[in-house]
């Protein structure tokens, strides 16, 4: 997932994006208004964190001029007043979401995942870490690049992101893949799992798919230890 954050605090702006790494997300940032309407309109975002009050261009601004170029990316604001004023107008400019300032980073983190988790809901995604995956076309990305897998290499990972931090024995996922009266046996599992992470390799995902010696595999990346 990845994530811009428009913010003119340097301290606050680097808190929320060192935060948001930590997370897992992919991250850009700007501390002027003009610069992260410029962001915002040559890249592909997930959602985009908006101070209201930036230099040059406010957050508004910013939002107004996406929202005409129909860019639905969805949207937090941040900002220093609280008044119910500034509430509705954000809200009217097609923000997702309102925080008020100071916050807490865990508060943020928390409408961001349940924000984005909506999002997938609504486009029939699924996700683990910075993999997701759309089933209605097969599409996969990781942190925004396409990854390209055939049919049983998508379903091998769908299995594995819907049964994730789950031990899965051989058994399983053959049956679940491949089927109980496919023609080809079991050990196909373990040469579609090198297929995979091959694949998942150069996104520094392949430790992803983990071998539990004996038993099978599960998916489990490194920061959900």
């Amino acid at each position: 997932m990845r994530v811009l954050v428009v913010e003119d605090d340097a301290s606050l702006l680097h808190g929320i994006v060192e935060g948001l790494k930590e997370e897992g997300y992919e991250v850009d940032c700007a501390s002027e208004g003009d610069e992260g309407l410029f962001l915002a309109e040559q890249n592909i975002y997930d959602a985009l964190i908006l101070d209201i009050m930036l230099p040059g261009m406010t957050g508004l601004d910013i939002l107004k001029k996406l929202r005409k170029q129909k860019v639905l990316t969805k949207v937090i604001f941040l900002t220093a007043k609280d008044s119910v004023e500034d509430r509705v107008k954000g809200l009217d400019y097609g923000a997702d979401d309102y925080l008020v300032k100071p916050f807490a980073m865990a508060e943020l983190f928390a409408r961001l995942r349940v924000m984005l988790r909506d999002l997938q809901a609504e486009e029939g995604m699924i996700s683990y870490g910075p993999i997701s995956i759309r089933e209605a076309n097969h599409e996969v990305m990781i942190n925004g690049s396409a990854l390209t897998l055939t049919i049983k290499e998508f379903q091998l990972l769908e299995y594995f992101i819907r049964n994730k931090e789950q031990i899965l024995i051989r058994d399983q996922i053959f049956n679940r893949v491949w089927g109980f009266t496919s023609d080809v046996g079991v050990g196909v599992v373990d040469v579609y799992v090198h297929h995979l992470r091959k694949k998942l390799q150069p996104f520094n995902c392949d430790g992803y798919v983990r071998t539990v010696r004996g038993v099978g595999f599960m998916l489990k990346g490194e920061e959900h230890v």
